[in-house]
Order: structure tokens, then sequence, then C-alpha cells
């Protein structure tokens, strides 16, 4: 176990996000249960936010700690939280979501109960502001799971993802290209899943409030401005992804950020170059409709 005065850090990446971030806030002040830290990282924000953040710190409620940097993106924002958690437990909360009152009191009692290290932490569940899961409930069943064996056989969705400190400190940080600033979190989780489950906790930990200028309402964006990113991603998944459907599937996405770079010399560039060769006329097609979708202003569904 990781020394330190609380068991949980929540940790909140914010980007000119003043006009949302109080609800994170007061959400946190509410808790039934103190026993976490709450640790901002400032990705570059030009609004008021360090002064709000230094406001709170000053009414002293709870314990705060804040991180300024120059703009990164969420990975990066990431990376330096993951350097600066002294806890057990860490979890990201975003600035334009909130965690229900005794969400840190089921955390936290669950992992006294249940937690060993056997496990990296625990899945939760999300929940939309009407109170509507957006995550697929685990079957009773389902005591343990890795993130990526609950999406293949359960079902699409945000889960909320609490993490062992230690097992996070494993491996290694997100990667960053030189001119992007987005990469998928689920990375670090798919390094995870190769040796560790999680616990399973069917609780909603946090309320999502997607913004209409955030990451997850605009992917097909991401997918155009953060190609090197996605085509790394692509080929790990083509790489350490079990089940053949979903390798297909990366090799075809694959393929369509080759055609965005205009890099068609890497297209047989992966860990399985026979199938990524007969993906490469679905991956332009991919490419076509990308390209499509952004120009147009579409968003991607859930």
């Amino acid at each position: 176990m990781i020394q330190g005065q609380h068991i949980l850090t929540i940790f909140t990446p914010a980007y000119n996000r003043a006009h949302t971030i109080g609800r994170t806030y007061d959400s946190l002040c509410r808790q039934t249960c103190k026993d976490f830290e709450w640790l901002v990282i400032d990705d570059g924000s030009s609004d008021n936010t360090r002064e709000l953040v230094e406001g709170w710190m000053a009414e002293d409620k709870i314990p705060i700690r804040y991180i300024y940097q120059e703009n990164q993106g969420m990975h990066g924002a990431h990376n330096t939280a993951y350097k600066n958690i002294h806890t057990e437990l860490n979890t990201c909360i975003d600035s334009d979501d909130w965690m229900p009152d005794d969400a840190v009191e089921k955390i936290v009692s669950f992992w006294k109960e249940h937690g060993s290290e056997r496990f990296a932490g625990i899945i939760g569940l999300d929940v939309d502001m009407n109170g509507k899961l957006i995550s697929v409930p685990f079957p009773d069943s389902m005591k343990s799971t890795t993130l990526v064996d609950y999406e293949q056989t359960i079902g699409y969705g945000d889960t909320k993802m609490v993490l062992r400190t230690d097992v996070v400190n494993q491996y290694p940080p997100y990667p960053r290209f030189e001119g992007e600033r987005y990469f998928s979190l689920g990375y670090l989780y798919l390094l995870i899943d190769q040796d560790y489950e999680c616990l399973t906790l069917n609780e909603p930990l946090v309320v999502v409030d997607y913004q209409v200028d955030g990451s997850s309402m605009g992917m097909w964006r991401q997918y155009w401005n953060n190609p090197q990113g996605f085509a790394f991603l692509r080929q790990e998944h083509m790489r350490l992804y079990r089940r053949w459907k979903f390798r297909w599937r990366s090799s075809i996405h694959y393929a369509a950020h080759c055609f965005r770079m205009g890099k068609y010399g890497k297209l047989l560039e992966t860990s399985m170059p026979v199938c990524s060769f007969f993906m490469i006329p679905f991956g332009f097609l991919l490419y076509m409709i990308t390209k499509y979708k952004v120009r147009t202003g579409a968003k991607m569904s859930f």
C-alpha cells in the first residue's frame, strides 16, 4: 500500500472549464466519506480556473492540490496526474462531471472489503444527468473482469476506472505525438488488462455531462486531427486484442489513419500484415467517411 493520509486521489484535468468545474467541486464537498484528496491538473486554461481553485483551497473544505502546465491534451494531463499521486487508489473525474454524494464511500468500503494485490482496481458505472445508466451493468456472476473483456462480451458504454496507483506506475506514460493533442486513455487500460483484472462494482460512481466541445462529442474530428496517435493505438489493438473480430476492425481503422497521413508505405507495418492487406479497401472507405463526417460537422453517436 502506498503511504499517504488518504486512500483515494480524485484527479481532474481541466482546460477552460471554469463554467463547469464548480459542480465537480460541490459534489466532492458533499461526499459522505472524506477519505480522499482532489488533484486538479490545469492543462493550460486561459479562463479563471486557477482563481476558482485557489479560492476553494482557501476555503479548506476538502484537501486540494493544484498543478498548472502548458496544454498537452487530456492524456498529457493524466501523465502529470499519475506522477503526482501518492495514495493507494486514484480515479479521474472530468471537469464537466461530478460524483454522487456517496461515491467515495462506495469506492473505499468496497475496496477495503474486496480489494487485494490480485486486482488492478475497480470498474464502476456511469450515469447521465437524468440518472440513466450509460454503462451496461455487470452480470451478477462477473465479480471481476478486464475492461476489454467487458466491452467485447457485455457491451459498450462509459465506465469509471478506479486504479491502484502502484499498478499504473508499472506501465509507460501515454505517448505524445508532435502536433497532436489527443490520445486514447484506453491505451493504459489495455496494457493493464494483459496482467490484471478489476473488481466490478454495479454502482454509479460519476454523473456525466457531455459538452458540445468535448472529446466525446467530437470523435470524428479527433480521428481526423490525431492520426499518428490513433495509428499507434490501432497497431497495439491488433497486437493485444484476443478476439479476431476486433483485430480485423482495428486493421481497418489503421489503414484509414495511414491514408489520412499519406503514409501508404506503412499500410502493412502491423503484427498481422496479411489481414492488413485485405482490409486496405475498407480502410480507404472509412477514411473517406471520416473526411465527409468532419467536413459536415457530424457527431458520433453512442
